[in-house]
């Protein structure tokens, strides 16, 4: 996941400001047909594939299908929780919600070879925690639950809070209204992640993305290089 400072990379400009994470939606018929038209949309710094209720094979078979989709495009893959099946498809990186030993663990064994990024729990107290095994970056929210028109407050809180105090990157979930990445922006965090508000049934993924990236270009932040 490219930081912030303005880099180029394959002649594609990374914009030095807060910029996108997907979160997959669940397995299902066309699900690799909105991923590619959310990728189609502008810049995305990276994919997370949760798991959701899939079964084993079920999700390995999705991870390894939007992965390929991600990567293709120049977009991180993050398989959720999986480090056998994040190995087995290719991924980028693991996304590790757990205990800081569990969390640990997996830095320990994985890290030297892919991204190995974390929830952050509920409190500022759990999120230091976290921190302090040097995960890739830390994340504030929940899969699933971005299903209200806003951000919740408690996520926007600790992104603040971490943002202003800790090097390591963080990853706040914005609301089901695709104009709340400006308000996630606007906490320092260095990336907003986006589910609900560009995958719902009725959104058009190609445009939700195009509009998440035109609104962080005239209204985040820009990073201090």
């Amino acid at each position: 996941m490219v930081m912030a400072g303005e880099l180029i990379v394959s002649d594609v400009k990374i914009p030095s400001r807060c910029r996108l994470v997907l979160i997959a939606p669940p397995p299902g018929p066309d699900d690799a047909a909105r991923l590619e038209a959310a990728l189609s949309g502008g810049d995305i710094a990276s994919l997370i594939i949760p798991r959701y209720d899939a079964g084993e094979e079920e999700f390995q078979t999705h991870a390894d299908r939007l992965a390929r989709l991600a990567q293709a495009q120049g977009v991180a893959a993050m398989v959720a929780g999986e480090p056998r099946i994040a190995a087995r498809v290719g991924a980028d990186g693991i996304h590790v919600e757990g205990s800081k030993s569990e969390l640990a663990d997996i830095i320990a064994k994985h890290q030297a070879k892919m991204m190995v990024g974390c929830g952050g729990g509920k409190s500022r107290d759990e999120a230091l925690e976290r921190g302090e095994t040097q995960p890739d970056y830390i994340f504030f929210g929940r899969f699933g639950y971005d299903v209200k028109p806003q951000p919740h407050p408690r996520n926007l809180a600790l992104g603040a809070w971490w943002a202003g105090m800790v090097r390591v990157p963080c990853i706040v979930m914005a609301g089901a209204d695709i104009t709340t990445v400006v308000e996630v922006a606007g906490t320092g965090a260095e990336f907003v992640a986006v589910s609900t508000a560009v995958f719902a049934p009725d959104a058009d993924p190609a445009r939700q993305v195009a509009e998440a990236n035109r609104l962080l270009d005239r209204q985040a932040p820009p990073f201090q290089e």
